[in-house]
């Protein structure tokens, strides 16, 4: 029987240090793109397996899938993550989860390594951009991969148009008559990626402009993803002498603090101001907020489903497209 590969193997096929390997492994961030990239190759060639892992790993019959997402910073991934499990039902699979900083507030967005903590049978990758890096390791490692929300011509992936999303807000808010809009977006840090964010405003705009009219640059702002920064940035929209009427907040979370700026400016809702979200969330639905619906459930449901298929049988790279749906409440 062979002895099983331990991480002194790792380090010296990588040409580094012990101490090295684990910083790759357990805090990449610490160790050089490159370094990362030496010991993440040794420890693929060698089958490299932690030790509080291989246990898991061992139990007969049971596969391992991870599912890699901004799972801190997003309510919507948990409804994801909820679809996935559903789909998973009885199976014999094991979901591993890891929490992964959200593009928007990284300086680097796209997802340049992936945290080795044991081998893993298939992943599900929620909202992260891949680093070509990454894209060929895993092709090399020949991970069964699918993406939700993201697009990658090497793997499956499951998604919906953002740019769609928001003509149908545009097209809501002028079948209600308004005139002067305004639009709140998320602040993202580095301008490596297209956001989903930015994908909304223009398919926003483009409807605006078809229709006769302009969004300025002044009636769009950003905030920090959250009721308070979305709350100021909002009262400062508001408070100008041009303010718009109606304002397309890019998820509800933003929305929810553009309706308590509106509150704080002592502006009525919809008679003064109609407000429109993005996610259609519990959030969306205690506000009796307009709001665009996305399958969250159904987008995890369908990329698991995607995942098992794959690793039942290999074929051609597939893509599914899901629909949005406008719904309309109290906030238009």
């Amino acid at each position: 029987m062979a002895a099983r590969t331990t991480i002194y193997d790792v380090a010296t096929a990588a040409g580094v240090s012990i101490s090295t390997v684990s910083l790759a492994l357990n805090s990449p961030a610490r160790v050089s793109q490159e370094t990362r990239r030496k010991v993440l190759q040794a420890a693929d060639a060698l089958g490299f397996v932690p030790k509080q892992d291989a246990i898991a790993k061992a139990r007969r019959g049971v596969g391992r899938v991870g599912v890699i997402a901004p799972f801190t910073s997003y309510p919507s991934v948990a409804r994801r993550l909820n679809g996935i499990l559903r789909a998973v039902g009885h199976r014999p699979l094991e979901i591993v989860l890891f929490d992964q900083e959200s593009a928007a507030q990284s300086a680097s967005p796209l997802l340049a390594s992936l945290p080795i903590t044991g081998r893993l049978d298939g992943l599900v990758v929620i909202s992260l951009t891949l680093d070509e890096a990454v894209a060929d390791r895993l092709s090399g490692m020949r991970l069964p991969t699918v993406l939700i929300d993201v697009r990658h011509p090497r793997f499956d992936s499951v998604h919906t148009d953002d740019a769609v999303g928001g003509r149908l807000v545009a097209e809501h808010l002028i079948s209600r008559g308004h005139r002067r809009f305004g639009f709140l977006g998320e602040t993202q840090r580095s301008g490596l990626y297209l956001s989903p964010s930015q994908q909304r405003l223009a398919g926003y705009r483009s409807a605006l402009a078809e229709a006769g009219h302009l969004l300025l640059d002044g009636d769009v702002r950003l905030a920090g993803h959250g009721v308070a920064p979305a709350r100021a940035v909002a009262r400062e929209l508001l408070s100008a002498p041009d303010r718009p009427s109606a304002v397309f907040a890019a998820d509800d979370t933003l929305a929810a603090g553009t309706l308590r700026a509106a509150r704080d400016l002592g502006l009525t809702v919809p008679e003064d101001l109609a407000v429109v979200g993005f996610d259609d969330s519990d959030l969306a639905e205690a506000l009796e907020l307009t709001t665009v619906r996305q399958p969250l459930e159904e987008s995890g449901r369908a990329a698991m489903e995607l995942l098992i298929q794959r690793l039942d049988q290999p074929g051609a790279v597939r893509e599914m497209a899901l629909g949005l749906q406008l719904i309309p409440r109290d906030t238009s």
